[in-house]
């Protein structure tokens, strides 16, 4: 049965904005107006809206609103939380994975490029799993340096320990970054437990508005210098006005996903459990890449189908696109103006002539389309076999 509205099963990339958070925000979009950095009472009203935002946002992630900093998003909170690290302790060395985001990656490159510090990749295993061992190498070897690795990644699910890193960090006196954005909004977390100094959150990731982020600062271990100058914002650490309807709507979404998180996940792996039981059925051939079929294992929302070698593997996205399927994904190399994924690049165990596609769930996605995704996955390939 087709659906009578477009699928939309690219929750990792973004997700719609819930009605409750929309409410939430239209006042600040309309009669709260006023500039937050203002004395008089329009501002006031304003200041207050934000700080009240604050609060919920370190209320639920249980640690001091002076900690949470508002961003425009996950990728400048990544680059604040390791430029400013990196600057403030004039730190000449860093660790990461190849499998990170190219927020982290891209940055911590250029870094290395330039010739601020010396970056080590620490090894995955054939699945994607960070090998802690030799993390523990990395970091004797390497004493007051920066760790920047993901809590779960966005392509293939795989999720880190982040108290076994954090606890490596803490014990030979190394800065630790997670990139939360995948996670932050479907999993709690306890920054009075968690051994971390920075992790990030994006709106739009947990049916927010687009435009805002934060970061959470370990305001115990670590002071950094600020990242973006210009004004007195965010204490003094951030500079220009700020995204007020923006913010309050993430710290609603927030605020949402902890309140309806059991329920949430429960549908959505039920979700996910019901895509890969009718792909191994109809399809024996459909492998998935990294941890993402471990459905206890893995980060709910995602996963990555590894598809039979085909001439429709090229043209796979655009094939669902034109059964009105929404996802993401493509090829594990590049190919014409097509970049591949340098997540799947990175695995040995990926057959680079095989198609792959991340579907990825959210709280609006229903049984019918995910059936009816499976259902058009597996009559392209039909059609594919026939010629």
């Amino acid at each position: 049965m087709t659906p009578a509205a477009a699928v939309y099963l690219d929750n990792a990339a973004t997700t719609r904005l819930d009605s409750e958070v929309l409410d939430a925000m239209l006042p600040l979009m309309t009669e709260q107006f006023g500039n937050p950095s203002s004395i008089h009472s329009h501002g006031r009203t304003v200041r207050t809206a934000i700080e009240k935002a604050r609060k919920t946002v370190a209320s639920l992630l249980n640690t001091s609103p002076a900690e949470i900093f508002f961003t425009s998003g996950g990728t400048e909170a990544d680059n604040t939380a390791i430029r400013s690290s990196i600057e403030t302790y004039r730190l000449t060395h860093a660790i990461t994975s190849p499998l990170e985001h190219h927020a982290v990656l891209h940055t911590l490159q250029h870094l290395e490029q330039q010739g601020t510090i010396r970056l080590s990749m620490v090894n995955i295993d054939p699945k994607g799993h960070i090998d802690l061992t030799h993390l523990e190498e990395l970091l004797r070897q390497n004493p007051r340096t920066l760790v920047s690795l993901m809590h779960g990644n966005n392509e293939i699910g795989n999720l880190l320990n982040l108290n076994r890193v954090g606890e490596l960090c803490r014990e030979y006196d190394a800065i630790f970054h997670s990139d939360t954005v995948q996670t932050m909004g479907h999993f709690r977390h306890d920054l009075q437990q968690l051994p971390v100094d920075f992790i990030v959150g994006a709106g739009h990731k947990f049916h927010g508005p687009k435009g805002v982020g934060f970061l959470y600062v370990n305001a115990e271990r670590v002071k950094i210098h600020p990242f973006v100058y210009g004004g007195a914002q965010e204490r003094n650490m951030r500079g220009g006005t700020e995204n007020v309807y923006g913010i309050v709507g993430l710290a609603k979404a927030l605020e949402i996903a902890y309140r309806d998180m059991d329920d949430h996940k429960h549908h959505i792996t039920s979700l996910k459990r019901r895509m890969i039981e009718r792909l191994r059925d109809k399809m024996p051939d459909v492998q998935f890449n990294g941890n993402s079929a471990d459905v206890g294992n893995s980060l709910y929302t995602v996963l990555n189908v590894s598809l039979p070698a085909s001439d429709l593997s090229d043209m796979l996205l655009f094939s669902l696109d034109i059964a009105r399927i929404s996802a993401s994904g493509g090829s594990a190399c590049s190919s014409g103006s097509s970049v591949g994924s340098h997540v799947l690049a990175a695995l040995p165990e990926v057959d680079p002539e095989r198609g792959y596609v991340r579907f990825s769930f959210g709280k609006y996605n229903t049984t019918e389309e995910i059936d009816y995704a499976v259902d058009t996955l597996v009559g392209l390939y039909q059609k594919e076999l026939v010629k």
